[in-house]
């Protein structure tokens, strides 16, 4: 039996638990969206979205009742492009909410939700109907999750303005005040939020990771502002060997439990300030196999 069916066949009791963590996958980054869409103080609320936003890579599918699906047709509505599949808890957790979501904003909005590594199309099909989902799933293609950087971890969605521009991306299950905050926000309707813009650096198209300034976990601290510019040239030039297929640099916005990219990082940055790395013992992280969940090691855009 397949790691995928069993994972559908688990008891109800497993898949509550399942639930309780913020995403199936193997990115730490997961946990945060890369941390930009939390709150930054207690009881703030807080929207960040990516200025200059760069367009969303075009698909076209068929959706699970045969009919063409595309992003370009839902062009003029905010869409939440959504990753999940049936077998992941966080996934099905969140549905209610999007249900909701749908439901009340379905002049405004539309919801596209792509089911990744699933193995029988007929099984998310009855899947939707007994779920009540109101909004077009489709099948997601390979070419289409590579189109989107690999989507490491489930769910992970896509909030894309009226122009087809993709303004955020949020990893894992979040609270769902927050996707109605930022859709009434780019809507022009009153919010109480304060919105702010922030420089995409990797945090949604891993390309753009050559604009950041930090990393995680890399101390650059120590350093000049020369070094540092030199130390993050030449993790933006490396290709970590993890089997990511990504440079140091991308690999560490992207997988933030990697040993190998932090290794070869802090040793990129020892040989700069001349010190000895020093790296921190080995804990529970992506590449220790103790993660249940299924990676997915596409490289990312």
């Amino acid at each position: 039996m397949t790691l995928r069916l069993q994972n559908v066949l688990v008891s109800s009791a497993v898949l509550a638990l399942v639930a309780c963590g913020t995403a199936c996958g193997h990115t730490e980054a997961a946990r945060s969206g890369a941390a930009h869409s939390e709150q930054e103080a207690p009881g703030a609320q807080v929207i960040r979205l990516v200025k200059n936003p760069e367009p969303a890579p075009a698909f076209e599918v068929h959706d699970l009742a045969g009919k063409p699906l595309s992003l370009a047709a839902a062009r003029g509505k905010i869409v939440l492009l959504n990753f999940w599949a049936t077998w992941c808890g966080p996934c099905r957790a969140e549905i209610p909410d999007l249900v909701d979501l749908q439901k009340r904003y379905a002049d405004k909005l539309e919801i596209i939700a792509l089911a990744t590594e699933e193995d029988d199309p007929d099984q998310v099909r009855r899947f939707v109907v007994h779920s009540g989902i109101n909004y077009r799933v489709a099948m997601a293609p390979d070419e289409v999750v590579r189109d989107y950087g690999g989507v490491a971890a489930l769910p992970t969605s896509f909030v894309i303005d009226t122009e087809g521009r993709i303004v955020e991306k949020h990893i894992g299950l979040n609270d769902p005040a927050l996707y109605e905050l930022e859709l009434r926000a780019m809507l022009g309707m009153p919010v109480d939020a304060k919105v702010e813009y922030f420089e995409d650096q990797g945090q949604i198209f891993l390309k753009n990771a050559a604009r950041a300034t930090e990393l995680p976990g890399i101390d650059f601290s120590k350093l000049t502002a020369e070094q540092k510019s030199a130390a993050l040239r030449q993790m933006n030039a490396k290709s970590c060997n993890c089997g990511c297929s990504m440079t140091l640099a991308q690999c560490r916005i992207n997988d933030t439990g990697c040993r190998v990219s932090l290794e070869l990082a802090q040793k990129i940055v020892a040989q700069v300030s001349g010190q000895r790395a020093k790296v921190p013992p080995a804990g529970n992280n992506s590449r220790d196999g103790k993660d249940t969940a299924r990676p997915n090691d596409s490289p990312q855009n």
